[in-house]
């Protein structure tokens, strides 16, 4: 049973780590356009900036979008590590619970647009809304599968 709570574990956290590192830097070539945390030009991110714009707090963006991203990275450091998953999985927890919250806040809604052209208004049809449900679901679930330290008596 420990050893399935451990592959448990690391599937988990290599998914989590994958969508942090995917949303933050964007490794892969030829990245659409607005959604990347780090290498957006300031007022290009489309959901920080819809936050921005909709909340009318400037700080949204870029500060909030930098420091979120920063605060994804340190997540997925933790997550890598045994010894610190179930830390890096509350703190995953908590930067997916705030995703959610704003989702489901005016700010942003469920359906977010592919673009910052007002004339466009084509959405994802959900699909970031339901990514970071998934998200949050996997970050609680590791909390819970991650095996402790094993006690020898």
């Amino acid at each position: 049973m420990r050893m399935f709570r451990h592959l448990v574990s690391w599937a988990l956290a290599l998914f989590l780590i994958a969508m942090f590192v995917q949303a933050t830097i964007y490794p892969l070539p030829n990245p659409p356009e607005g959604s990347v945390k780090f290498f957006d030009p300031p007022g290009e991110n489309i959901v920080f900036q819809t936050i921005a714009v909709n909340s009318g707090v400037s700080l949204f963006e870029p500060t909030g979008r930098v420091v979120v991203g920063i605060v994804e990275l340190l997540a997925a450091l933790f997550l890598l590590l045994p010894m610190t998953r179930r830390f890096g999985a509350f703190l995953s927890a908590l930067v997916l619970g705030g995703a959610v919250a704003m989702h489901l806040s005016p700010w942003l809604g469920r359906e977010i647009p592919v673009s910052l052209d007002p004339q466009n208004t084509a959405t994802d049809g959900g699909m970031l809304f339901m990514l970071a449900i998934v998200m949050l679901v996997a970050s609680l679930l590791l909390m819970v599968v991650h095996p402790g330290k094993q006690k020898y008596e």
